[in-house]
């Protein structure tokens, strides 16, 4: 009789973790879904302002948007806990985005394509040489170097990787260095599990980050000159809402004690899949091939078997 009842809370406590695993899962896609229709719309966007300023205002916009969802005490609380803030404001809004743009006018797109789409190894090698509980295993490699083979297909189907020189190595090297800096970041956000609320953290770090980008857009650009139409604002707050959204979500699920942070990166490999879908619907320019299927596929495999277990 006892070894029904432990059985059965053994049962009981393994579907609890499959349910709360799917669910995880589950929110990660719904995030880099989101983050996957930026490329479509900064493109949409861009021809009507600078690019820190479109970020600037986007991120600020973005953080307004959370704060009826912060709870009440917002500006307290972030006055309490500036000293978490300032950091990831830093490392995943200033620095991440303020090196992505100018590494973006320094090396060809498909390069670019090629750094970005390989972040989950970026992420895994961070969090191997930072945290003692989240270093490389056997599948976690496989995986890496198989969804990075999909990046590449999916790359080259899109563009050419023409142009790539010497010149082209400190930019290259800018964007390494961006999507190290949103590791830390993400390292930063996992370790305050349950501090405060992930939706007031992200709400009051893209704000912060946001003005800075705007100042830097100022010092830089000096002060753009705004065409707004319907397409721009439409653009604009999308945009906005889709940093609110999946930044709220990513952060939620960090703050989640069973979740690793290379672990929960890998669906990152999504985000030029999705990002190739979006832009061969929403821009005219682009259209599917073979050589990009081929590269979906590939990297589909890649999480299956990392997520197989």
């Amino acid at each position: 009789m006892r070894s029904r009842k432990k059985h059965e809370q053994i049962k009981n406590l393994y579907m609890e973790k499959h349910f709360v695993m799917k669910k995880i899962n589950a929110l990660a896609i719904t995030a880099c879904l989101l983050w996957a229709t930026a490329f479509a719309g900064v493109k949409i966007a861009l021809p009507y302002t600078t690019p820190f300023f479109l970020a600037g205002i986007r991120f600020i916009l973005a953080g307004v948007m959370l704060i009826p969802l912060s709870g009440r005490g917002y500006f307290k609380t972030v006055g309490r806990h500036i000293k978490t803030i300032l950091p990831v404001s830093l490392l995943q809004t200033v620095f991440m985005y303020g090196l992505f743009f100018t590494a973006m006018d320094l090396i060809p797109g498909a390069v670019a394509a090629l750094i970005v789409g390989s972040s989950p190894l970026i992420t895994a090698t961070v969090t191997h040489l930072v945290l003692k509980n989240d270093k490389f295993t056997k599948e976690k490699v496989v995986s890496l170097v198989v969804g990075i083979i999909g990046i590449v297909f999916v790359v080259a189907g899109r563009q050419t990787l023409e142009g790539i020189g010497s010149s082209n190595i400190i930019g290259s090297l800018l964007l390494v260095l961006s999507m190290i800096f949103s590791s830390i970041g993400n390292i930063v956000v996992s370790g305050r599990k349950k501090e405060f609320s992930p939706i007031l953290l992200n709400s009051s770090q893209l704000i912060l980050g946001g003005i800075f980008l705007v100042v830097i857009s100022l010092a830089v650009d000096g002060l753009p000159v705004l065409h707004p139409d319907a397409v721009f604002i439409t653009a604009l707050v999308w945009l906005s809402f889709l940093s609110a959204a999946a930044f709220s979500i990513w952060f939620s699920l960090l703050s989640n004690p069973g979740v690793k942070v290379s672990e929960l990166n890998m669906w990152k490999f999504l985000i030029p899949v999705f990002g190739a879908l979006f832009s061969w619907i929403l821009l005219p320019s682009e259209s599917p091939n073979v050589i990009s299927f081929i590269g979906m596929i590939v990297i589909s495999g890649s999480i299956l078997f990392y997520f197989k277990k």
